[in-house]
């Protein structure tokens, strides 16, 4: 049995993320009825940062021959990275029984929402491998980032993502999601481009429900295996 582990970051309740990883999602569901799904807001409930003491957990690992990720509690010697550890183990458990892993965030100053970003840091330790997972990322922009446009080279968004996910995972199995020129809608001076980011969206959001229907291949298949 497969199972989706669902992402939001987005500060705004009703957003174009959400809708699109809600499309993404529900689509998932249908094709996979019988698999496993977990969701956690990372907005309305935020990650707390990581603090000294993970730091601490995090000396402990990097001094392992190897990186056990099932055995990290073993680590744990102080209080303090007792209290850290609690905050890791369930957010890391939601990872390693993931199989397709679905983020759903913004672009905030051509990054990442700081949400998104203290949930990296916690479940992330040196030599760890996810190798084996599927990332779909889905985002909205306020601008248009892609290829060829005048501000692609300030994507900051997905090149981080990209290269976190290959360098601290191990994952090169990562799709992205993109609608662009979302600030059309309230920005006058973008309002002329309101009809090529309605064309974005409804791309993206064909493109979600699609690639989510795909995703029945990984259903039932071991771990690791390739399409």
């Amino acid at each position: 049995m497969s199972t989706l582990l669902h992402l939001d970051a987005s500060a705004r309740r009703r957003s174009i993320s959400r809708e699109l990883s809600a499309a993404f999602a529900e689509a998932w569901r249908a094709e996979n009825p019988e698999s496993g799904y977990i969701y956690r807001d990372l907005a309305a409930e935020p990650v707390p940062f990581i603090d000294e003491a993970w730091t601490e957990l995090c000396d402990a690992v990097l001094a392992q021959p190897g990186t056990d990720l099932n055995r990290l509690a073993e680590l744990v010697r102080t209080p303090e990275q007792a209290a850290a550890w609690a905050i890791v183990q369930p957010l890391l458990t939601e990872v390693l029984a993931a199989d397709v892993i679905l983020i759903g965030t913004p672009m905030y100053n051509y990054s990442i929402p700081a949400a998104l970003k203290a949930w990296l840091d916690q479940v992330t330790f040196p030599r760890m491998s996810l190798g084996d997972r599927r990332f779909v990322v889905v985002s909205a922009r306020g601008g248009s980032y892609a290829p060829g446009a005048p501000k692609a080279a300030f994507d900051y968004q997905e090149r981080y993502l990209r290269d976190f996910f290959a360098g601290h995972f191990a994952v090169t199995d990562t799709v992205f999601v993109n609608a662009e020129l979302a600030n059309s809608r309230q920005d006058p001076a973008l309002a002329h481009l309101r009809g090529k980011h309605d064309e974005s969206y409804s791309a993206a959001m064909e493109y979600a429900r699609d690639l989510a229907g795909r995703q029945r291949l990984l259903a039932g298949r071991s771990k690791g295996s390739e399409d």
